[in-house]
């Protein structure tokens, strides 16, 4: 056997144990970093879902997703955690154009999303029903997402995977 077989053979399970260690550890840094969004923002959703009828699974499903679980850009600079197009001072602040609303605190995101689903077709059908299914359905086909498919997916696994329709 040559050489350049060997070295083949040796690289392809190195390649293989590193992807696989940095896909685990980017898991586990995910995993961990909705854990505490979860933490900090589970009363205020639960708080919001008795308010407004709406399942705090589906509010804080749909945060972690938007939001980066509270680490993407429009979240720490724009106290947006839902994507919400509106006005924003961050060009004349930052210099940084953007089209998505600020909001003074992350609890103003979070009742703006609510308020903006009581508007919407399918809320007074599903107002108070706590099954998430419904309601990721429901905002899907109401073009919620630009990509309702992919969106719906990865909301529902988030539920999913952090059990939040408990």
């Amino acid at each position: 056997m040559s050489l350049k077989n060997n070295i083949k053979k040796i690289q392809i399970p190195s390649l293989r144990k590193t992807f696989l260690g940095l896909f685990f550890i980017f898991f586990a840094f995910t995993v961990s970093g909705q854990t505490s969004y979860i933490k900090k923002y589970r009363p205020l959703a639960d708080s919001l879902s008795e308010h407004y009828g709406i399942p705090a699974s589906v509010i804080l499903g749909i945060a972690i997703l938007e939001s980066g679980s509270g680490t993407s850009r429009n979240s720490k600079l724009l106290n947006n955690h839902f994507g919400i197009v509106g006005k924003n001072n961050l060009q004349k602040t930052k210099g940084i154009k953007s089209r998505y609303k600020q909001f003074k605190h992350v609890r103003d995101s979070y009742v703006a999303f609510c308020k903006i689903q009581t508007r919407r077709n399918f809320y007074l059908k599903l107002k108070g029903n706590k099954d998430y299914n419904l309601w990721i359905d429901a905002m899907s086909k109401s073009n919620y997402s630009e990509v309702p498919d992919i969106w719906k997916s990865r909301v529902t696994a988030i539920i999913k995977q952090n059990k939040l329709s408990r």
